[in-house]
């Protein structure tokens, strides 16, 4: 490899650029993946990280493609089955199952730390890829047919291409001049790692609460669940500084005693808590010359149905793909007309998800009485209607599997 002389460098080595890398691994690509920080590689047995992902199934397909998906499983991922959604404001319930649909499973909860360490260690085995730790990217210089980056703690790097990957205030984003519409949502999602009388039974347990919702996602221990808490942020600092029993005592009353299939049962233990506020971002371009946008550096949602990261995921699918062919063909990868078919190819399908959402938060956060009668009506329509129900866990779970290329 000659230096520092790239055909792509991705800032961010997160689940994203991560992603990026391994699709573009043992290529005919030179690749340089920059991060401020060495990953997690190792931890105490049965510690358990604060931060997971519901991995649909097309991204699963995605990290059998990327020959990560093995390790995955041999670090413990969860399959759930079932999805039970109900509104606290009311009887309106749906219930999900994967049977419903013709798979296996539903999807499966993922320790973000187990997801960043397989694709580390198989990123090791890609010849091709450079790893550049600690370093970041603080200066962009277009010099032609290359862009220039300033690193520090590293010397600059001389790419075709530049990858933002590095998350919701990309550094590269803004060096490249690139807007982003962004709007603060007042909210926080508090997240711990909790223990119930009953078993989760394999199942995603969502309350829709005034204040925000509550999804108890089950981890490989049938009675351990992760729950992702959604909240004005003044009062994801008062339950933050709680003590457990005052915390469990909180949880227990948002959790509710009419809990569908009697699952889940008493909040007994809880682990430390963390709280992240949360806001919608979007980039008014996913891509500028020689350069391109993936994951939370081009667009992040609100958490309320988990699909953050599958969009990311996807981005980082369809960019190697687009990449790989344009190489392929003898195209300049760094070509404005070869990145926008990128562009075109995400940017509808994140808006759609981005429109979706929003709906969803403004439906269950309004307190509206004829709002509140609505979705209630809706959600126990939408249950009774087979096909409709399916037709939309068809597309929650990914039937569009992410290709790599």
């Amino acid at each position: 490899m000659n230096g520092r002389d790239y055909d792509v460098v991705i800032a961010g080595a997160g689940i994203v650029g991560g992603t990026l890398a391994c699709a573009l691994g043992n290529q005919p690509l030179r690749i340089a993946l920059v991060e401020t920080k060495p990953p997690v590689l190792h931890w105490p047995i049965g510690a358990r990280d604060l931060r997971v992902s519901a991995v649909t199934l097309g991204s699963a397909r995605l990290f059998q493609a990327l020959g990560v998906w093995d390790d995955l499983c041999a670090q413990g991922v969860s399959p759930f089955y079932d999805m039970h959604v109900w509104d606290a404001a009311g009887p309106g319930e749906i219930h999900f199952d994967a049977a419903g649909i013709g798979e296996e499973t539903l999807g499966y909860i993922v320790e973000n730390r187990c997801i960043q360490a397989a694709l580390m260690r198989r990123i090791e085995q890609c010849a091709n890829v450079v790893w550049c730790c600690p370093a970041s990217v603080e200066a962009l210089e277009l010099d032609g047919d290359h862009i220039l980056l300033g690193a520090k703690q590293s010397e600059r790097l001389k790419t075709r291409l530049a990858v933002g990957a590095d998350g919701a205030d990309s550094a590269l984003r803004r060096l490249a001049g690139i807007g982003a519409q962004a709007e603060e949502y007042g909210e926080c999602a508090v997240v711990a790692n909790v223990k119930t009388s009953r078993s989760h039974q394999r199942t995603a347990w969502q309350r829709f609460l005034p204040g925000g919702p509550l999804a108890f996602l089950p981890l490989p221990d049938e009675r351990e669940s992760s729950i992702v808490w959604t909240m004005p942020a003044e009062r994801a600092q008062n339950l933050l500084a709680l003590d457990e029993p005052g915390f469990i005592a909180e949880l227990q009353t948002a959790l509710g005693d009419k809990i569908p299939r009697q699952g889940l049962g008493r909040v007994e233990a809880a682990g430390p808590r963390a709280g992240f506020p949360l806001r919608r971002v979007h980039a008014e371009s996913y891509i500028a010359q020689r350069l391109a946008l993936i994951g939370d550096a081009a667009h992040t949602v609100h958490p309320l149905a988990g699909q953050g990261v599958n969009l990311g995921l996807g981005d980082a699918a369809v960019l190697a793909e687009t990449l790989l062919r344009a190489h392929a063909e003898g195209k300049d990868i760094g070509a404005r007309s070869v990145l926008r078919r990128y562009e075109r190819a995400r940017k509808g399908e994140v808006l759609a998800m981005m429109a979706a959402l929003q709906g969803l938060h403004r439906l269950f956060g309004s307190q509206h009485a004829s709002l509140r009668w609505a979705r209630n009506l809706g959600l126990d329509m939408t249950d009774a209607l087979t096909p409709v129900k399916n037709l939309i866990m068809r597309h929650a779970v990914g039937g569009g599997s992410h290709r790599s290329a």
